[in-house]
């Protein structure tokens, strides 16, 4: 064994709630700071299937579907001013959630979680103490301790009970429904397989001929008109039947189910090109660009899905113009029939260019 790219330490905060700390260096003793708020305990979680009714999970019998109920996160924080951050690191006179003076990346408990343990966990991501940063403006290297922490949440959370899912994802821009500015991301453990995974997943199993996900960036390596960009282990391109105006799906070169399979080429290759797809989406426009940044994983204990899906990025904007945005209208909310603006080819020659 190597050394390793990461030093993780964990703790807990006031409440109880777990705090880990993904250091680039060792011997920090950040996790030894401790946390002087007076909180009041964390409150346990309900039982399944539904729990009290303003929090647990419910069966849409039409749709089969589960719905969350998170009616207490109605008291959540939102948009405090720059120097009431919760997530910024602690300093004197002012404790946040994360103790610590100091910190590369940190992970820690949603103090506002849409999901509680045994139901599932809601996990926040800090991926800099830098408040006015991006993850745009992220060194290849800040990418990489970002990744690991990614990949070791998704390894834990699909080891404790009842988690079937897990989906790490950023948030970027009020215009998406952001409530704070800090730069940061969110990881849940579902205790369900999500609709949009469980589809891909039906598909896949369904498909004839080889592998969905092998066959489907194969036809775009040869089509070429949709490619953004790629590297040997990486390839970023839009969807041929794209439903935002620009979307962009990041693939590694060998399919893995999730995360924690990724090798160590694809670890240290995935930074530069990421970092370009960001810094690109920002330059359509001129402006920072409001988006949703989505890893698909296969389910953690479906070993046929997980046999046959490809862990891969989604990064979408609902800025269609600029000054224009992407409203989800009648077809889309009321029938689930997506109408595109641009035409994909169209988005992928302007990402290029841009």
């Amino acid at each position: 064994m190597g050394t390793p790219i990461i030093w993780k330490t964990s703790a807990r905060l006031a409440d109880g709630r777990e705090i880990i700390y993904f250091d680039e260096s060792p011997g920090l003793g950040r996790a030894l700071v401790p946390d002087t708020r007076p909180l009041s305990p964390a409150p346990p979680g309900p039982p399944l299937p539904v729990g009290r009714p303003e929090q647990g999970i419910r069966w849409d019998a039409l749709a089969g579907e589960w719905v969350v109920i998170a009616a207490a996160r109605q008291d959540r924080t939102f948009l405090p001013p720059a120097d009431q951050c919760p997530l910024d690191p602690s300093g004197p006179g002012r404790p946040t959630e994360i103790p610590a003076g100091s910190y590369d990346v940190v992970v820690f408990e949603n103090r506002f979680p849409s999901l509680r343990e045994p139901l599932g966990r809601c996990e926040v991501v800090c991926f800099t103490s830098g408040h006015d940063s991006s993850f745009a403006q992220l060194t290849p290297a800040r990418v990489r301790t970002v990744l690991e922490a990614w990949a070791d949440r998704t390894a834990v959370l699909s080891e404790l009970p009842g988690t079937e899912q897990v989906y790490c994802f950023e948030n970027r821009g009020e215009e998406i429904g952001v409530t704070l500015h800090h730069p940061h991301g969110q990881i849940y453990a579902f205790p369900f397989v999500t609709p949009r995974t469980g589809q891909m997943v039906a598909q896949a199993l369904a498909y004839r001929g080889g592998n969905l996900f092998d066959d489907l960036v194969a036809a775009e390596l040869r089509a070429g008109t949709r490619i953004v960009t790629r590297n040997e282990h990486w390839t970023a391109f839009v969807p041929e039947a794209a439903r935002w105006p620009y979307e962009v799906r990041i693939f590694p070169a060998a399919r893995v189910p999730d995360l924690p399979a990724l090798g160590e080429d694809a670890r240290e290759a995935f930074g530069p090109l990421y970092l370009d797809v960001l810094r690109r989406f920002d330059a359509l426009f001129g402006r920072p660009a409001p988006y949703i940044a989505a890893w698909h994983q296969a389910p953690a204990r479906d070993e046929a899905a997980r046999g046959t899906f490809a862990a891969h990025l989604q990064v979408l904007s609902v800025r269609r113009a600029a000054g224009k945005l992407k409203y989800l209208a009648g077809t889309e909310s009321g029938m689930g029939v997506w109408i595109n603006d641009i035409v994909p080819e169209e988005a992928a020659e302007r990402l290029r260019e841009a």
